[in-house]
């Protein structure tokens, strides 16, 4: 075997062993991502369990407010049902609008807020909230990583090959934006 054919087999060696390495970095990037939605989906598990009983709480307090609690209960469903994350993520967004209706609702009712079920299923969906907020982060962390390994080079060279591409972050809807966006109002 001459030097020649030994210098072309290492470098084509260590080629092969450096596009592998290219690969395994970014399906490693992929199923971080995807373990990360999977932490969300527990959280959101235990959210749809805790809404059937925050709902019937609230019922009886607000029986007027029917139209709110019943798009809670649909949001919840469509959450629940939403089959991927591009889904999920709208579908949570329309949920987390239903919820924020409703607390804005409670205000109206200072006996359901003293009620202590309603008191605990509040404080037990502020911990949720909370959870989910901390795994969203997490996920928007594992999204960016493998977006950003995704566009780099010389990997997007064989991220496009083999079907890895950027994919998107859990955002809030457009129309929660200009709601989170504004000055919240202090009154006393």
């Amino acid at each position: 075997m001459s030097t020649t054919l030994i210098i072309v087999l290492v470098v084509v060696g260590l080629i092969a062993l450096w596009l592998v390495s290219i690969y395994n970095n970014l399906v490693g990037l992929r199923n971080n991502r995807e373990n990360a939605f999977a932490n969300i989906d527990v959280q959101l598990r235990q959210r749809y369990d805790l809404i059937p009983n925050l709902v019937a709480t609230v019922k009886g307090y607000a029986t007027h407010e029917r139209e709110l609690l019943e798009n809670i209960t649909k949001a919840r469903s469509a959450a629940m049902s939403a089959t991927n994350i591009s889904d999920k993520v709208v579908a949570e967004n329309q949920l987390s609008a239903a919820l924020n209706g409703l607390k804005v609702q409670v205000e109206a009712y200072p006996e359901l807020k003293a009620n202590e079920n309603f008191r605990q299923l509040q404080m037990e969906l502020g911990d949720i909230e909370n959870k989910l907020a901390a795994t969203r982060r997490f996920f928007n962390s594992a999204t960016k990583e493998l977006n950003t390994a995704v566009q780099s080079f010389p990997a997007n060279l064989l991220a496009g090959m083999f079907g890895f591409r950027r994919e998107p972050m859990f955002e809030i809807a457009a129309e929660e934006r200009a709601q989170v966006s504004a000055a919240p109002k202090v009154e006393f």
